[in-house]
């Protein structure tokens, strides 16, 4: 292969190393400049060239869009002045706006106000109305049950026995009411009918005396009853305990009773004083000795109901005996008070 020989022309001659440089055409973007005269051995002594940059990654400015002022840019920092300023223009100059100014009213709230902002006023529906009040009804119902069922609990838990007892005295209360209203019916028949009304009205009105002497325990009683007797060796009965003695007694159909040496009557009062137990005014001693009259069938049973008069003096320890007689007196008297103002109505 023939020697290449330098030319005049290719000769790198001291003239030719001083001599200007050609000046290159414009660059083309997006294309890299022509090697120099080293050719590529200069180009691999050069720095590398960046990477291509994404458009996210670059700044506001070359994506198109507005810029605001100390707003962070792409690189971490933020447009405008280093010290936090506002300077631009038409915009006063000073301090950045703190982490708060920028939001509304509502965002300023703390979590409690805007729930106490959603709640109060309320603002109701039709809807939601209709509802309200027919959770209202229902709760309404469900309360009125429950105390009725409260009310019958002592009826619900008793036993067979005690149910069928408390009938049979439902049974004799409603015979006794039908035997008075036959009695009263016989009365007036027979002022009608008698020849000698004078003399028959004089008789039952000195019949009527009697019945609401022995009432009013102003005259003495006798007939068939029982004796009840509390032995309360502790001391812890007390006077409302007697007085719901008397009241379930009164109930079962008694017509007199007498405690120790007091007749009880309409007016009785029960009160506790210095440790006793005082009937109108008068103390009773123990044991605490109860007579009464009436019908003995209804009488005791009365008492022995579940939850009754026995089983209350029993839980207190107190010592109850309840004894049925044919023959029970009642002797015990109080003075009859002629009323000051109260006047017979009838003519």
């Amino acid at each position: 292969m023939p020697l290449r020989r330098d030319t005049p022309e290719r000769r790198d001659t001291p003239e030719r190393r001083d001599a200007p440089k050609r000046r290159d055409s414009p660059e083309r973007p997006g294309r890299p400049a022509a090697p120099g005269p080293g050719g590529f051995k200069d180009l691999a002594l050069r720095k590398p060239l960046p990477k291509a940059v994404l458009p996210e990654a670059l700044p506001p400015q070359a994506q198109g869009r507005p810029v605001r002022p100390g707003a962070p840019t792409a690189g971490g920092g933020a447009t405008g002045p280093a010290d936090g300023s506002r300077s631009g223009p038409g915009e006063p100059v000073g301090p950045a706006p703190g982490p708060g100014a920028g939001q509304g009213p509502e965002e300023a709230l703390s979590g409690r106000q805007r729930l106490v902002k959603g709640v109060w006023p309320p603002r109701l529906t039709r809807a939601q109305l209709i509802v309200a009040l027919l959770l209202f009804g229902l709760g309404l119902g469900l309360a009125i049950q429950v105390r009725s069922t409260n009310e019958n609990s002592v009826l619900r838990g008793a036993r067979q026995e005690d149910l069928v007892r408390i009938l049979d005295e439902l049974d004799s209360r409603t015979q006794r009411l039908q035997d008075e209203k036959r009695r009263l019916e016989n009365q007036r028949t027979e002022l009608e009918n008698s020849s000698d009304q004078a003399e028959e009205a004089r008789k039952q009105t000195l019949q009527k005396e009697q019945q609401l002497g022995v009432l009013a325990g102003t005259v003495a009683a006798q007939g068939p009853g029982i004796t009840i007797t509390i032995d309360d060796s502790r001391g812890s009965v007390e006077s409302d305990m007697l007085l719901d003695t008397v009241q379930e007694l009164r109930a079962a159909g008694a017509e007199a009773i007498q405690i120790g040496t007091v007749r009880v009557v309409a007016g009785t009062y029960f009160s506790d004083s210095g440790g006793a137990i005082r009937i109108d005014g008068r103390k009773v001693t123990r044991p605490y000795v109860v007579k009464v009259i009436g019908k003995p069938e209804d009488l005791e049973p009365a008492l022995n109901i579940p939850g009754g008069v026995v089983q209350s003096l029993e839980k207190e320890q107190a010592t109850v005996s309840v004894r049925r007689e044919k023959k029970i007196v009642v002797d015990a008297l109080r003075s009859a008070k002629r009323p000051d103002y109260a006047r017979s109505s009838s003519r």
